[in-house]
């Protein structure tokens, strides 16, 4: 037997990106963070998770679940706050 390629579970084989990825993906939807529009995807190699939160605490939780889930992956987020606040200056447009 090969130890090197044991999965968490003690002799499986270790999960996949994509599959990773869709139980990151799952574990948002059903958690307190469902609403958001984060979303990850597997590309070149790497995980790609974008979307935009209402608050920098969701932008924290989300970043928590990604190291839980998708920790040792190459992963790059793109993940912004959304400014729900009034502006406290007016715009300058040219």
């Amino acid at each position: 037997m090969n130890t090197h390629d044991a999965g968490p579970a003690g002799g499986a084989p270790p999960a996949g990106p994509e599959y990773r990825v869709a139980h990151f993906q799952d574990r948002l939807a059903s958690g307190e963070l469902g609403e958001l529009g984060v979303h990850a995807e597997v590309r070149g190699g790497a995980v790609l998770v974008t979307g935009t939160v209402p608050s920098a605490r969701c932008r924290d939780d989300v970043l928590e679940v990604v190291r839980e889930e998708l920790g040792g992956l190459d992963v790059h987020c793109d993940v912004v706050v959304s400014e729900s606040s009034s502006p406290d200056h007016a715009e300058e447009l040219s």
